[in-house]
């Protein structure tokens, strides 16, 4: 199946993401982070968003502040004056979406939507920013993706949810499954739960479909290499400096 690429794959190579901004020193989805991934070079970010009792949009991956911030409670139950005294690590506040989306015009964010609450003020957003060619909207949630590709139309670039990364496999291994339509990229771990998921025909069976393959998260050297041999498209990583030297060396850090 062939089709015309959606703007967010713009990049002649292998699309390197800054997972969370690079989580290696701890400061994961900050702006922080994402500055030291820009000045590293990365264009392509992964995120996350939740949003706050009175509605703003934060980059944050947990559903609670407890794990890496010197603040405790669920984002959802607190408002956005609360959460912005938050510090990562204790030194790094949360950013808000739209703070991001303005810092780094030139970047493409890869943006999970962690709750229901998230999907229409992330539209809302990419709208009133006109971020269409710059934001792929991910979840581990089919429907919540499909939904939010039925309110953009296709504009709006989503990659699969769990349910159709797992009727991609079912295709890959010739078992008639169905897939939504519309997605641009299948983004899936290397392996789930000791039972590979990324192999040459899951590879073959999405780029039949027009879909690229984004892996995450890698931060080993040899899988890096070993996932590239296989054709993937993207690759998401912690450790940014690894995954540019891998690039590098293969001549494909562009």
């Amino acid at each position: 199946m062939t089709r015309e690429r959606h703007p967010f794959l713009d990049h002649p190579a292998p699309l390197p993401f800054a997972h969370r901004g690079g989580t290696a020193d701890g400061l994961e989805n900050t702006a922080a982070a994402f500055r030291r991934a820009a000045a590293a070079g990365y264009r392509y970010f992964e995120t996350d968003v939740h949003t706050t009792s009175d509605g703003r949009l934060v980059a944050f991956h947990d559903a609670t502040l407890d794990r890496v911030t010197d603040a405790g409670g669920k984002i959802r139950d607190l408002p956005w004056s609360a959460v912005r005294q938050a510090r990562v690590a204790g030194r790094e506040p949360l950013p808000l979406f739209a703070d991001l989306l303005e810092e780094f015009p030139e970047a493409r964010w890869n943006v999970d939507l962690k709750t229901e609450s998230a999907l229409a003020p992330l539209l809302d957003l990419i709208r009133a920013a006109d971020a269409w060619d710059r934001v792929c909207v991910s979840s581990f949630t089919e429907a919540r993706v499909a939904r939010a590709q039925r309110l953009a139309g296709p504009r709006l670039a989503t990659s699969y949810g769990v349910t159709g990364v797992l009727g991609l496999r079912l295709r890959s291994l010739g078992i008639p499954a169905a897939l939504r339509a519309g997605a641009v990229a299948a983004q899936v771990p290397e392996r789930q739960a000791g039972v590979p998921v990324v192999d040459r025909r899951f590879v073959r069976t999405a780029h039949a479909r027009g879909i690229q393959v984004h892996v995450w998260t890698v931060n080993e050297p040899e899988r890096m290499h070993a996932l590239l041999d296989l054709g993937v498209d993207g690759i998401m990583t912690d450790h940014l400096q690894t995954l540019r030297e891998v690039l590098t060396d293969r001549g494909l850090w562009i």
